[in-house]
């Protein structure tokens, strides 16, 4: 595993952003059946999830996100020298999505803008990208936005899918701060790629069959939805990320009680209690927001510190213990502190960048430059 550690940098603001179009699991009982739906609700705890409408990308949500977080702020958008945008749903095979979050947001000519190609980890892992791109820099703010429209790549008759992944977008603004401790460990295990994975329409597999077909679980897919092997997963899961968690503790010389909330990757409650159970953490201490939004991916964390703390009245500064964990596979934690008053609250959009939408020659030419 990967230790990092920084003592100059620090979170100073998170918001999240997720689609107007809410789906419930009791849409699905003509489709799967009630008695299949109540015991998937049972379960996983997903009641409903946000799904994003046709033309609408995981940056859209983002952007919204960036938006609001920089009016909040009042940031002055020359002052923002990095823009991270860390998915796996991105706006286009190329260019890099940040550079198209960089034109909408204004940023200015001299701020580097990259994406990083992450799943369920991407804010642990993209935070420490950030902060060690600030720390060995002259930045002193930086943009991480992170986001997922999962609902679009699962197939609309994979029962074991369709209702748990939903889609939304956050903006964390990092700043840099003397003496504030943001540290973690970020783990890899490449074995377990075939886990989680879409195969096709990547240039490994370009443009293979595009019909579905049923898979030994049961469930009609295309080669271009995600595939997920629940066993390995859990498996994992309740395996390898308790005993990092566990490690960076001994390693930090601190234990469950240090921390007043531990903010982990929103897979499913079943999961979520085997990680209490395991790391020895009361439920008070360890919020659900995947019962509204369902397994959002990349934006899992700071969508669930929004759920949490963005309408808290409360300005208390709190000791987070953050863990993220899946597709790659690929898992990280992270301790640092974050003060409510720099967590806002979810809100909703429908809007998407219409320019972005390129149909024929006509709309590509004349690009200015």
């Amino acid at each position: 595993m990967s230790y990092f550690n920084f003592n100059n940098i620090k979170i100073t603001g998170v918001t999240c952003a997720v689609p107007k179009n809410k789906i419930r699991a009791t849409d699905y009982y003509d489709r799967f059946g009630q008695d299949y739906v109540e015991q998937f609700v049972k379960m996983t705890g997903v009641e409903e999830i946000r799904k994003t409408e046709p033309h609408q990308t995981a940056s859209d949500l983002g952007y919204a996100a960036a938006e609001e977080l920089l009016q909040k702020k009042g940031i002055n958008r020359k002052d923002i020298k990095a823009l991270i945008f860390s998915a796996h749903s991105t706006d286009y095979r190329r260019p890099a999505t940040a550079c198209v979050l960089h034109k909408r947001l204004h940023l200015d000519r001299n701020c580097a803008a990259f994406d990083v190609n992450l799943g369920c980890s991407a804010f642990v892992y993209s935070a420490q990208i950030i902060s060690a791109l600030m720390a060995n820099s002259d930045i002193d703010k930086g943009l991480l936005i992170v986001g997922e429209t999962m609902s679009r790549m699962v197939h609309p008759e994979d029962k074991s899918s369709v209702m748990l992944f939903g889609d939304a977008g956050a903006a964390i603004l990092f700043e840099k701060v003397p003496d504030n401790k943001l540290s973690g460990m970020l783990c890899s295990e490449g074995e377990g790629y075939k886990a989680i994975i879409a195969p096709a329409g990547g240039f490994r597999n370009l443009k293979p069959t595009e019909e579905a077909m049923l898979f030994s679980d049961g469930n009609k897919r295309t080669l271009y939805n995600t595939w997920m092997d629940g066993a390995k997963v859990f498996e994992f899961t309740i395996r390898d990320v308790p005993q990092t968690i566990k490690h960076y503790m001994e390693y930090e010389n601190t234990s469950p009680d240090t921390y007043d909330y531990f903010i982990m990757h929103q897979a499913n409650k079943y999961i979520h209690k085997q990680l209490q159970k395991r790391l020895k953490i009361s439920p008070n201490k360890m919020p659900l927001s995947l019962d509204r939004y369902g397994n959002t991916s990349a934006a899992a964390i700071p969508l669930t510190l929004c759920d949490a703390f963005g309408t808290t009245e409360a300005k208390a500064e709190y000791q987070m213990l953050l863990s993220g964990f899946g597709v790659g596979l690929s898992w990280g934690v992270m301790g640092t502190t974050i003060s409510c008053a720099d967590i806002y609250p979810i809100f909703e959009t429908e809007e998407y960048f219409m320019e972005g939408i390129i149909n024929s020659p006509e709309e590509w030419e004349g690009t200015d430059v």
